[in-house]
């Protein structure tokens, strides 16, 4: 019993004194983006986000990419072939629309594989 009980208590010790990161979720998705396929990557942002910036990027003839804000779009590329894309929305500029989900998306509209970078940033992960 006291055994147990010693284990339990180093175990919640330890759980205690584990760092924690600031922001512990992924800013980004990178990979291949097959013919016909669109691959998105999306962020939730809370109360305490002012600003946020989407990055993308595509390898061979390009991709259509789009800025989402709770599903719907706010800024988009005109053609299928942008090597790359980035928009911002800040609370200095008065363009912020606030706490939500800000998604970009990348679509290959192409018979080749491409390979795509996707990157939603809040406040001091950009500048």
């Amino acid at each position: 019993m006291y055994r147990s009980t010693a284990l339990i208590g180093a175990l919640v010790g330890a759980t205690l004194l584990a760092p924690s990161a600031a922001y512990a979720d992924p800013i980004g998705w990178g990979g291949t983006v097959l013919p016909n396929q669109v691959q998105c990557f999306s962020r939730t942002a809370g109360s305490t986000v002012y600003q946020v910036r989407v990055e993308g990027s595509a390898t061979k003839k390009g991709a259509r990419f789009r800025f989402l804000y709770n599903g719907s779009v706010l800024d988009a590329t005109s053609t299928d072939t942008a090597p790359s894309f980035a928009a911002e929305r800040r609370t200095s500029l008065g363009n912020f629309p606030g706490p939500g989900t800000y998604e970009i998306c990348a679509a290959n509209h192409y018979t080749t594989n491409t390979v795509v970078n996707l990157h939603v940033l809040f406040n001091g992960e950009f500048i």
